[in-house]
C-alpha cells in the first residue's frame, strides 16, 4: 500500500464501497444533531416510510436558537420556540438521545461531543454545520453536511462523498507569549486565503501546534473551514488521551491504541510552512476571517494591494466596516464585546478572559456566553461568575451559540462594532449591519477594559 495521510487513513477504514457515480460510501460513527436544518430530514424519513438506523449513535441538543438569560427564559419568538419543539418531537418519535436546555450535558453541538467523551481518534463524524472541522482535533475525520445528507446518515448510518485532497499545514518553532491557538488560526487564514483549502482535508502539525491544549487545536480545527477546508485534522497524542480519559475515565481501556498517525512519506497534494514564532496576536479588519492584521498593525490600503480581486475586496470590506484605510489598530473604538462560541467558549477560554478582566472594569457592554452547561458550571466552581460580575461583564445563565450566529435574541443592533471571539466576520453575521472584529478571549477582555481593541499588554 503506498503511504498516506492521517485523513486518508481515517477515509479508507470507512469505506464500505464505491458509487456508481465514483465517489465513496462512508460509515459513519457519530451523527451530531441540532435545531437549526434538520426538521426537514425528518420529514423526509417519515415520507419515505423510514426509520433512523443507529439512534445509538446519534445525539441531539439544542444550541444555535436558544435564550441565554436562563434555562427557563421564554423566548419572545414563536417560531424559534417552534423550532426546538420540533426537534424534542423528532428525536423523542425516533428514540434518539437529546439534551435540551436545562440538561446538564447541554450546549453547543461541538462543544458537547468532545466533552461527553463521544468523539474519539479515527472516527468519522458529521453535523449539519460547517463548523464540525472543529472535532478533527482528536484525529477523527469531521465534516459538515446539508439537510439532504442529514436524511440520508439517519437512515443508512453511511454518506456517500468525494475524498477530498490532503494539505498539511506544519507550524514550526514556538508561540510568543500571549499568542493562542486563534492567533494562529487567524494568521495561517491569512497566509491561506479564504478559499486557499478548499477541496482539501488539512492536517495541521508541527512543534506549535504539538504545543497545543486540546482546546487549543479545537479552536484551530474550527477554523479551518474558514480557509474552504472540508476537515481539519491533529494526528492524537497523549495530550488526546489525557483529555479523553477526563472525559470519559469509563473508557480508559479503549485509548491505550489511538488511531493511527500518517505515514512519514506520505505526500500531500499542499503543503504550507509558518513559523510559529512571529504569530503576534491578530484581530480582523474586515468582511472575511483572512482579512486581519497583528494588532500594532494598521487597516491595510487596498490601493496597495497587488491582487484585483483582494482589494475590491478590501475595499468593500472598510466602506462596510466604516473604517479608513492606515487606522491604526488599537484606535478602534468597540462598543461591545462578545465571549463565546464554539470557537472560544471553553473553559480554557473562560479562565483567560476572566484572568484580564480580574480586578478590573469593563467599559463597554460585554457578554460572556458558556458554551455548554458543563463548562458554566466549572467556571462557576473556580469562581469565574464572580470575577466577570466584578468586572461589569454579563455572565449568561444558559450555554449556546448565542451572538456568534445571531439567529436568537442575541444579535447586534446596525452599525454597532463588536470585539468577538466568534469565527466569522461576514457582513451581518451577528446581527444586520452590525460590524465584527474576530479576536482571542484575552484580548476581547482586555478590548473591554480599554474601550478600543487592546492586547493585555496594553493595560
Amino acid at each position: 500500500m503506498s503511504p498516506r495521510t492521517l485523513a486518508a487513513k481515517v477515509w479508507r477504514e470507512h469505506v464500505v464501497r464505491r458509487t456508481k457515480a465514483g465517489n465513496d460510501l462512508l460509515y459513519i460513527d457519530l451523527h451530531l444533531l441540532h435545531e437549526v436544518n434538520t426538521p426537514q430530514a425528518f420529514t423526509g424519513l417519515r415520507d419515505a416510510g423510514r426509520t433512523v438506523r443507529r439512534p445509538d449513535l446519534t445525539l441531539g441538543t439544542e444550541d444555535h436558537s436558544t435564550p441565554t438569560r436562563s434555562v427557563d427564559h421564554v423566548d419572545p419568538d414563536a417560531a424559534r420556540r417552534l423550532q426546538r419543539r420540533t426537534m424534542a418531537r423528532n428525536c423523542a418519535e425516533f428514540r434518539i438521545p437529546m439534551h435540551r436546555l436545562g440538561s446538564a450535558s447541554q450546549g453547543i453541538v461541538h462543544v458537547i461531543g468532545p466533552e461527553l467523551g463521544l468523539v474519539r481518534p479515527g472516527m468519522t463524524v458529521v453535523c449539519c454545520d460547517s463548523h464540525t472541522t472543529t472535532l478533527g482535533a482528536f484525529g477523527a475525520l469531521a465534516l459538515g453536511i446539508g439537510t439532504s445528507q442529514v436524511e440520508h446518515v439517519l437512515a443508512t448510518q453511511t454518506l456517500a462523498l468525494a475524498r477530498p485532497k490532503d494539505m498539511a499545514v506544519t507550524v514550526t518553532g514556538t508561540l510568543p507569549a500571549g499568542s493562542t491557538a486563534k492567533d494562529l488560526a487567524l494568521a495561517v487564514i491569512h497566509r491561506v486565503g479564504s478559499a486557499g483549502a478548499q477541496g482539501h482535508a488539512v492536517e495541521f502539525r508541527g512543534e506549535a501546534v504539538r504545543a497545543l491544549s486540546m482546546e487549543g487545536r479545537m479552536t484551530l480545527c474550527n477554523m479551518a473551514v474558514e480557509m474552504g477546508a472540508r476537515a481539519g485534522i491533529v494526528a492524537p497524542d497523549e495530550i488526546t488521551r489525557d483529555y479523553l480519559l477526563r472525559a470519559a475515565p469509563r473508557d480508559a481501556g479503549r485509548f491505550d491504541g489511538l488511531a493511527p498517525v500518517g505515514d512519514d512519506d506520505a505526500v500531500f497534494d499542499r503543503e504550507v510552512t509558518l513559523d510559529g514564532a512571529v504569530v503576534l496576536p491578530r484581530v480582523s479588519w474586515g468582511t472575511n476571517p483572512a482579512q486581519s492584521v497583528p494588532l500594532d498593525g494598521r487597516v491595510p490600503d487596498p490601493g496597495e494591494l497587488d491582487d484585483a480581486a483582494d482589494a475590491s475586496a478590501a475595499r468593500r470590506a472598510l466602506d462596510y466596516m466604516a473604517l479608513a484605510p492606515g487606522t491604526a489598530v488599537r484606535d478602534i473604538a468597540v462598543d461591545t464585546v462578545f465571549i463565546g462560541s464554539c470557537t472560544n467558549s471553553r473553559i480554557e477560554d473562560l479562565r483567560a478572559a476572566a484572568a484580564v478582566l480580574r480586578g478590573r472594569r469593563v467599559r463597554v457592554d460585554t457578554m460572556v456566553v458558556p458554551g455548554s452547561a458543563l463548562v458554566r458550571a466549572e467556571a462557576v466552581a473556580e469562581g469565574l461568575d464572580e470575577i466577570f460580575a466584578r468586572a461589569g461583564a454579563d455572565f449568561r445563565a444558559a450555554p449556546g451559540c448565542s451572538m456568534c450566529v445571531g439567529l436568537g435574541e442575541d444579535r447586534l443592533a446596525p452599525g454597532i462594532r463588536c470585539a468577538s471571539t466568534t469565527n466569522r466576520n461576514f457582513e451581518g453575521r451577528q446581527g444586520t449591519g452590525s460590524r465584527t472584529h474576530l479576536v482571542s478571549p484575552a484580548v476581547a477582555a482586555a478590548t473591554a477594559v480599554r474601550g478600543r481593541i487592546a492586547s493585555p499588554d496594553d493595560l
